[in-house]
């Protein structure tokens, strides 16, 4: 059946890895302490403000105290939503500022284009927030890359490891599975959608193999005519 939809991973896939660990995640430890002091005030972030000392279990945390578990979380490659949504905040002003610029591969962004040009859907799932998502394309080295994304999902839609999470997504395309392409660079990621009824293309950039799933080294070599 053909393919209709690609729901693509970011990190290690259209993106470097490198560019999630070694710029947004220190340029949000170095910024993240001051927008907190001086934003606190702001509902947007007093909301997870309240959450950081909530999911801490500190109810009654200082603003300083806050700001420390926050940098804790970081060095820690947490997955905390309140954390997530403070980097994006952070993020965004960056971005806006021209601090900051997302990284995407060349052959990502010119088989994006093409894909878009030719009629197929485009999707993104990432464990990173839907707001940092927007960030990365719509600030990108390459320019504005959003007008070619249809939607996107984080992990608010599920594990990115459990096949339950590619259901839930193919439901809200509103395809069935085999209609939609998911490329990722992890194998559990590949295997969950695999599980879930999508088709898979592994990317491993560096060479070898995803398991069993095709793999291939960029975006450039995906022949989507033939599945």
């Amino acid at each position: 059946m053909l393919i209709k939809a690609i729901l693509t991973d970011i990190e290690g896939t259209t993106s470097a890895v490198s560019f999630v660990f070694d710029v947004l995640f220190p340029f949000a430890a170095r910024h993240l302490p001051e927008f907190v002091l001086n934003h606190a005030e702001q509902p947007e972030v007093a909301e997870q403000i309240a959450a950081v000392r909530a999911e801490s279990g500190e109810a009654g945390a200082s603003l300083e105290r806050v700001v420390e578990i926050l940098l804790g979380w970081i060095a820690e490659d947490r997955k905390a939503t309140p954390l997530k949504a403070l980097q994006g905040m952070v993020w965004a002003q960056g971005y806006r500022a021209g601090q900051l610029k997302g990284h995407v591969y060349p052959d990502a962004v010119e088989a994006l284009r093409r894909w878009k040009e030719e009629g197929y859907d485009l999707y993104v799932y990432s464990s990173g927030s839907i707001q940092a998502q927007k960030l990365i394309f719509g600030c990108s080295e390459a320019g504005d890359l959003s007008s070619l994304f249809s939607g996107y999902f984080d992990t608010t839609s599920g594990p990115k490891r459990e096949g339950a999470s590619y259901q839930r997504i193919a439901a809200a395309i509103g395809l069935p599975g085999e209609q939609i392409l998911f490329l990722s660079d992890v194998v559990q990621e590949l295997d969950a959608a695999r599980e879930a009824g999508l088709q898979t293309i592994g990317l491993a950039r560096e060479g070898g193999e995803l398991g069993d799933h095709e793999t291939v080294a960029s975006f450039a070599v995906i022949d989507l005519a033939r599945l």
